[in-house]
């Protein structure tokens, strides 16, 4: 599967026009959250991205409130909202949870991850889609802090159920960087989309 993943588009129409001619060579899309500024332009970057004809799953970051993300997803068939959701593709299980970034803990992330542990099948892909990126990696470290400010929740999550590939944002500064957490690729795609191989 060939998934395009991006972040923290805020809106900007060259980047959105960049993803939707990317989408071409992708099967799926995944963003993870900050696709409007503070919610301005929501609606009509989602018509964009609908008109890909590809499902494009998304998940708020802190610049849109999770009502609206799911209603309006509601309004587009191809943009489906995964926030605190568990999605199944073939082979492939896709879990988000957006929102936040500010906290090295949340701990409704913790409540739900323990909820839906007994939906994740054996054999099949796991995806991994967070506005807030895992804390002490290569995508949340603040070169002006000098210092990780990532989310040790999610590490901890990507520590127990060893997805293939996490995708997140949230801090522009680590825009397309990646690691790897184990056998686990991170990824902050950034605003322009990557396309990833899964």
């Amino acid at each position: 599967m060939r998934i395009l993943c991006f972040t923290d588009v805020h809106g900007r129409k060259e980047s959105l026009k960049r993803i939707v001619k990317l989408a071409e060579n992708a099967d799926i899309l995944i963003c993870a959250g900050d696709l409007s500024i503070f919610g301005n332009g929501l609606k009509n970057a989602m018509q964009m991205l609908n008109k890909t004809g590809k499902p494009i799953l998304i998940i708020p970051g802190n610049h849109e409130d999770e009502k609206e993300i799911k209603e309006l997803s509601n309004k587009f068939q191809r943009v489906i909202s995964i926030h605190k959701r568990v999605y199944e593709i073939g082979d492939y299980i896709f879990m988000g949870y957006g929102g936040g970034g500010f906290s090295y803990r949340d701990r409704g992330m913790e409540a739900f991850f323990r909820r839906i542990r007994t939906r994740l099948h054996h054999g099949k892909k796991i995806v991994l889609v967070t506005h807030a990126p895992p804390y002490n990696t290569k995508v949340d470290y603040l070169p002006w802090l000098r210092e990780h400010r990532g989310c040790k929740s999610i590490i901890d999550v990507i520590k127990r159920i060893k997805p293939q590939l996490v995708v997140c944002g949230h801090f522009h500064e680590t825009a397309n960087k990646s690691c790897f957490i184990g056998k686990t690729l991170a990824i902050n795609p950034g605003h322009n989309g990557k396309i990833i191989s899964l």
